[in-house]
């Protein structure tokens, strides 16, 4: 079972985070978060910042820097029309400082996938 893994895996590889491509090499996929509710959206989905120390500020640009440098994210035109989460600064135990995005509000109106995740031992068989 493992071989078959490392085979599998060794044949996606250019799907597969490396040294060079941290988070694969798929390019240009995006994923559409259907809500079920329309324009405007209720302000539970456009919180504004929360307050933060100057060291989370920090550590929030180095993240968002390094993020647009991959082209997970990317600078929004004057002109777009966005909706945005507030970014939250959290500490892990070790003291690093990692930038999350609550979401938890947009859990309510998310619409559910209709289809169902087929279980691993199916997948790998």
């Amino acid at each position: 079972m493992k071989e078959d893994l490392i085979e599998i895996s060794f044949q996606y590889r250019e799907a597969c985070a490396s040294d060079n491509e941290p988070l694969g090499y798929i390019k240009g996929h995006e994923v559409e978060i259907m809500l079920n509710v329309e324009r405007p959206y209720p302000t539970l989905l456009r919180r504004t910042d929360y307050p933060g120390s100057p060291r989370g500020r920090e550590a929030l640009e180095a993240q968002i820097d390094e993020l647009m440098k991959l082209g997970v994210l990317r600078k929004v035109g004057h002109n777009e029309e966005v909706e945005v989460t507030a970014p939250v600064v959290i500490t892990w135990n070790d003291d690093k400082l990692r930038m999350v995005g609550d979401l938890t509000e947009l859990n309510t109106y998310n619409m559910p996938e209709r289809y169902t995740i087929p279980r691993i031992h199916e997948t790998l068989t």
